[in-house]
């Protein structure tokens, strides 16, 4: 049944911490909740070191620092240092923006293991526009000084309609920079990117020449340099495990101490998600209604329910269910199987022709005014 018992709950390999929804970027895919302003009540540092300890114990592996720009706290070598000492491999998210190369090394010295840089674009004035800060000089400049520093290269590109077609020069890009791994990260649309979707939803014939490009450097580059390139949901007809399955492995906790099954889940009606301030890792992964609610099987609808996929695909993405079909419990629209995929086959052929008209709506930036407006 729904609320399914603690044997099928697994362990919270993955702990996803977002330290702060601050940013000095104000990028139109953005993935934190589009009233983030409303949210000021951080976490201290006393609340975060907890976090790790506790999930640490249930078995927490691999820790990310998130946000927003997790530079922005001033603790984040605190925190790492007590990573360090607990066990976690640890990986920093990061726009690079409020970074130097003492902070770097300062990092190393704490026991970071791993810097992922984003950039907006391949240049500069891209790049700038869509983070709306100058920041490509700077982005370059601190993923040379993560090199200098020893840390593997790990170089992060949102890819969608406004810079796709850039896909090349992007590539080249990071091999000038000598990165170790791509992240060629395909849009997901929820959040700021959901309210953007008809300016950030590639057309086929864009993505057709994209993923040709990438499988070139791929088989091109091979072991010198993981390039990693995925479709968009929108255009697959059959779904991706998200987060390997509703609360299997990954746990996020947002800014305000809200503890999550993905970073996307706050905007599911009717679940309570539970607080790190009044509970603990152990009672929120193990016994919270809000973990269970999507855990196994048997909360499935058909045609998800007699599935022989459903053990691969889980049924797909929550989040995007609802968002595209008012109903978190549905099957993925995604999936060709789903009485709703062809309502989101009309909608992708809808925003492309929007494209081709020239009346794609403006993109809306994430920052402060907007959010408030929003909320």
């Amino acid at each position: 049944m729904a609320g399914s018992p603690t044997d099928i709950a697994g362990k919270p390999l993955w702990l996803l911490a977002e330290l702060t929804y601050r940013c000095p970027l104000q990028c139109p895919y953005c993935s934190n909740p589009l009233d983030f302003a409303q949210r000021k009540q951080e976490l201290d540092t006393e609340d975060w070191l907890r976090v790790l300890r506790e999930a640490r114990a249930l078995g927490a592996m691999q820790l990310g620092f998130s946000g927003g720009e997790p530079l922005l706290r001033d603790d984040l070598e605190i925190l790492t240092a007590e990573a360090r000492a607990l066990g976690y491999y640890t990986n920093l998210i990061t726009s690079g923006v409020g970074m130097d190369e003492a902070r770097v090394a300062r990092l190393r010295e704490a026991g970071l293991d791993h810097i992922q840089i984003s950039f907006q674009a391949s240049n500069e004035e891209l790049n700038n526009y869509l983070g709306g800060t100058a920041s490509f000089a700077h982005k370059r400049a601190m993923a040379r000084a993560v090199k200098a520093h020893d840390y593997p290269m790990v170089l992060n590109v949102v890819i969608h309609r406004q810079n796709i077609d850039q896909i090349e020069d992007i590539i080249r890009m990071t091999i000038e920079l000598e990165a170790d791994f791509v992240e060629l990260a395909s849009t997901q649309y929820y959040g700021w990117s959901r309210l953007n979707l008809e300016g950030l939803l590639p057309t086929r014939e864009q993505l057709r020449h994209a993923e040709a490009v990438a499988k070139r450097y791929q088989a091109e580059m091979g072991d010198r340099m993981k390039i990693i390139y995925v479709v968009p949901d929108y255009f697959e007809n059959r779904p991706k495990a998200c987060m390997n399955g509703w609360g299997s492995i990954f746990l996020t906790v947002a800014p305000d101490g809200s503890a999550l099954p993905c970073h996307a889940a706050q905007h599911l009606p009717g679940l309570e998600f539970p607080n790190v301030r009044d509970q603990s890792i152990d009672y929120i992964w193990n016994e919270s209604p809000a973990f269970a609610r999507f855990r196994g099987f048997e909360w499935m609808q058909e045609p998800c329910r007699s599935c022989p996929d459903k053990t691969k695909d889980f049924g797909g993405c929550r989040c995007q269910a609802y968002l595209l079909t008012g109903d978190a419990s549905a099957t993925d629209p995604v999936c060709d199987r789903s009485p709703r995929h062809a309502a989101l086959v009309e909608e992708v052929e809808r925003i492309e022709r929007a494209a081709a008209a020239g009346t794609t709506k403006p993109l809306v930036f994430r920052n402060t005014r907007n959010s408030r407006a929003l909320g």
